[in-house]
């Protein structure tokens, strides 16, 4: 039997098979109140083959939101949302974790409340744009967070993990990769502070360690997992000395005894930072981005990760798992419908038992 097909222990809960479903945003949430869609739930459903589920980046709080038609979890109204999503995954009887996603400096004041500037370690405008409700917009520079400020986000975290289990959801993950507030922090490139929170790399992760304190207090070490990307620089992100960086802050993760890290997109291929990291992580280990089921089962079978993280395969076959198992070919994405819109291209995705069928 293919290693995919076999169980693999993720913090508290043993998976069913290794095949994890990546957070990926979708934008079908309501724009003025961040509630899902009631066809959010379907569509996670139809995905329950996974062993594991990731949802789609939630902020945490209002000014954590960086694109349109996201969704939080900081209202009665996105937690009831969300129950239908968990109750609905566990009825197939698979997992899923939360992915709590603020964008810190990479958003709008338009998508902020009172208009307000994005929040960010420095003042330090990123390159590009973001989408609003009236299209593509510049970035700005951001508000630089004072130290009151940073620990008033460090408790939307972990409110935000709070409300995350009330909704049913089985944990949390902690989005510190793809340029957002935590890598921000994490980066000499966006990071210029001199206080405790910049300066050298043991200043620079602490942002990110203060975190997943404040997650772990609130669900426990195997119930919150974190997601970082080395050398991805999405969202103009760059730093000095990124080996350095990651080297000590996997070092670091070991203190929360996490349910796991997942290590997705890197930007460098002349460094291998699974190789790197790996050894260095003492959990479980989630090996994401470009991969398909050879190199999935090749990965599992070396040692090199745990357990397997799919991104469009998923998005594109909600039957994903029964597809690899009996060797079917795959549907292929529709882009055109990634982020926004309505059931099309969303939880319209034919299913085997259906095309046979037909």
């Amino acid at each position: 039997m293919s290693k995919l097909f076999t169980p693999v222990q993720i913090g508290r809960y043993e998976l069913s098979n290794r095949l994890v479903m990546a957070p990926m945003t979708r934008s079908r949430a309501s724009d003025a109140d961040g509630v899902p869609f009631d066809e959010v739930a379907t569509y996670y459903e139809q995905r329950s083959g996974a062993g594991l589920i990731i949802s789609e980046g939630v902020y945490p709080s209002a000014s954590g939101k960086g694109y349109v038609s996201t969704p939080g979890i900081e209202t009665e109204a996105q937690i009831a949302a969300w129950k239908k999503v968990t109750h609905a995954v566990h009825a197939r009887g698979s997992r899923i974790f939360m992915q709590v996603m603020h964008c810190g400096r990479i958003s709008h004041p338009s998508m902020q409340p009172g208009n307000a500037l994005p929040v960010a370690p420095s003042a330090i405008k990123p390159a590009g744009q973001t989408w609003t409700a009236t299209g593509q917009q510049d970035f700005v520079t951001p508000h630089e967070l004072t130290v009151a400020e940073i620990k008033g986000v460090v408790e939307s975290y972990r409110l935000a993990t709070r409300r995350a289990i009330e909704a049913g959801f089985d944990g949390v993950e902690l989005h510190a990769a793809s340029g957002y507030l935590p890598e921000q922090f994490l980066a000499s490139g966006s990071n210029r502070r001199t206080d405790e929170y910049g300066g050298p790399i043991g200043n620079r992760i602490r942002f990110v360690l203060e975190v997943l304190q404040a997650m772990v207090a609130e669900a426990g070490g195997g119930r919150v997992g974190i997601k970082i990307s080395p050398e991805m620089n999405f969202n103009d992100i760059l730093d000095e000395n990124p080996q350095a960086l990651y080297w000590e802050l996997v070092e670091q993760l070991n203190l929360f005894d996490l349910a796991y890290l997942q290590m997705t997109r890197q930007g460098t291929p002349e460094i291998d930072y699974h190789a790197l990291l790996r050894s260095r992580f003492k959990g479980t280990y989630l090996m994401g981005a470009g991969l398909d089921q050879a190199k999935a089962e090749t990965a599992l079978e070396a040692g090199k990760a745990d357990a397997a993280v799919f991104g469009e395969l998923f998005l594109a076959n909600p039957d994903l798992p029964d597809r690899f198992q009996r060797g079917a070919p795959l549907n292929t994405p529709d882009r055109s419908t990634y982020y926004g819109g309505d059931a099309k291209g969303y939880v319209d995705y034919p299913v085997l038992q259906a095309t046979e069928a037909a």
